[in-house]
């Protein structure tokens, strides 16, 4: 009877995801890993990072002591009614995943990111010395 209720539902990949890892152990080992190809240039450092289902406003970056900090937090809830308008079954979810990558010398004033398609991109400009400065990244 629960897998008939929990059918019910169409959960987005970030929260099917982490349900599957929680009633499946042996997928422990990548819970919360952000899928990231890193590039590097002469000039700059560029990230691509799958966020399937994120919105922008949940993401949230920073550059601090030559590391970018990525973390994500999404809160889903989905209600199922029965054909007079009777709620039959509510959910709610929330999760959250975080990543750090070492990434020295860079611009902190000029990093960019944008979100397209799932896919968040971030581009950090090298400098020739450390740019030291603390805050967060604007999201385009």
């Amino acid at each position: 009877m629960a897998n008939d209720l929990m059918n019910r539902f169409d959960f987005d990949p970030f929260f099917d995801r982490m349900a599957r890892r929680f009633f499946s152990p042996s997928d422990m080992e990548d819970f919360g890993n952000l899928k990231t190809d890193i590039k590097e240039s002469d000039k700059d450092y560029t990230l691509k990072v799958d966020v399937p289902g994120v919105d922008k406003q949940n993401i949230h970056l920073a550059y601090q002591n030559d590391t970018l900090s990525l973390n994500i937090s999404q809160n889903q809830s989905s209600e199922q009614k029965d054909e007079n308008g009777k709620v039959i079954a509510s959910e709610r979810s929330h999760g959250v995943m975080s990543r750090s990558y070492t990434l020295p010398g860079v611009d902190r004033d000029n990093i960019s990111a944008t979100v397209n398609d799932g896919v968040l991109s971030v581009t950090l400009p090298k400098v020739t010395e450390n740019d030291q400065n603390n805050g967060h990244i604007e999201i385009q």
